[in-house]
């Protein structure tokens, strides 16, 4: 490159780099942060609103510095390779930190060619060793979050061995590959377990597909786990629900886009019709699946979808129980220091 063309080049480098930096909008800080309420409403019925919320004053210290962890709400987009080592860094920490207050052994392995994560509490009895939990991780379908922190307090407090499928993810396997990896571990179980010792669940996008599961084992004749556990769950694909609109994947902390009116997580939806009965389990005929325990908190981006999703769920299940906890940005994603006596989505499977 000719000195003079390399010396303009170099010039508008550090230009680029400025204009890029302006694009970004500021973080909001103390001194730009909203102090009172605000609220209009467009013609179209869309709401623009702006809320000042206290934190419980009635909260433990722990759970008030989980509330008063800083998230900016402005800056680049994180790329899903740097989310996805994020991921892995802290489900090295959820091992970890778990497996301190729940002794257990992990074995990495396959089931019907799927990865799977099995843990086997130190707990485990001779009565409990019929009996499994399969649990399907969330991590918006893109990545794992919580195939540890699901599966080990799980483990340790029913005191069940835990399979935790590390099914397909997408972009790169959209709908339905996570189902068919699912169904297919599932499939393998029951060639050692009856049904009624299997129970199926799952947090965010692991809840939304415990459900798919349910509702595909039904459309091939399968036998039915002996429960589901679905926690923090979307009732569908064609539309976003209001709690997305309020609440981010932190409750109040961090950047959220506004609905733009198209169907939710299209990476993972691929060439699928969002109205699918298995992709979106609100349009399928749902009389026949297990006992269900549905599991939200308040400050839940998925709280809408879950409620709306219960509506015609109930009264086609033999049961169906709801538990909602009052601060928690999402259930199931209760964090070690807060150290729980017994997580809410402990149960005991009655055969």
């Amino acid at each position: 490159m000719p000195v003079k063309l390399r010396s303009i080049a170099l010039f508008f480098l550090p230009i680029s780099a400025v204009l890029v930096a302006q694009s970004i909008p500021q973080a909001t800080s103390a001194s730009t942060a909203a102090t009172r309420d605000t609220s209009y409403i467009d013609a179209q019925g869309t709401a623009y609103v702006t809320r000042v919320v206290p934190a419980p004053p009635d909260l433990s210290p722990e759970a008030r510095k989980s509330l008063a962890r800083t998230t900016p709400d402005q800056g680049p987009p994180e790329s899903l390779e740097h989310r996805r080592a994020q991921m892995e860094l802290s489900g090295a920490r959820q091992n970890a930190a778990w497996s301190k207050l729940c002794p257990n052994t992990i074995a990495e392995s396959t089931i019907a060619g799927v990865p799977v994560r099995i843990v086997t509490p130190s707990s485990l009895s001779e009565s409990n060793r019929h009996k499994v939990l399969m649990n399907l991780h969330g991590g918006s379908f893109n990545a794992d979050s919580g195939s540890f922190g699901e599966s080990i307090p799980i483990a340790g407090y029913t005191g069940i061995k835990v399979v935790a499928v590390l099914y397909r993810l997408a972009p790169e396997h959209p709908f339905p590959a996570a189902v068919d990896d699912a169904v297919a571990v599932y499939r393998e179980l029951l060639k050692t377990y009856k049904p009624n010792r299997i129970v199926i669940y799952g947090t965010s996008a692991g809840a939304v597909l415990t459900a798919e599961v349910a509702v595909k084992l039904k459309e091939l004749g399968l036998p039915m786990p002996a429960a589901l556990g679905i926690f923090s769950t979307l009732d569908r694909f064609d539309a976003v629900d209001d709690s997305q609109a309020i609440y981010t994947l932190q409750g109040f902390a961090g950047h959220l886009e506004p609905p733009d009116g198209g169907i939710h997580d299209p990476y993972y939806v691929g060439s699928t019709d969002p109205k699918d009965p298995v992709l979106s389990p609100i349009y399928a005929d749902l009389h026949g699946l297990p006992p269900t325990l549905f599991v939200t908190s308040g400050r839940d981006a998925l709280l809408s979808g879950q409620q709306i999703y219960i509506a015609p769920i109930a009264p086609a299940l033999m049961h169906a129980s709801w538990s909602s906890t009052r601060f928690l940005m999402r259930s199931g994603m209760m964090p070690p220091c807060l150290n729980p006596s017994r997580p809410a989505i402990s149960w005991q499977i009655s055969c």
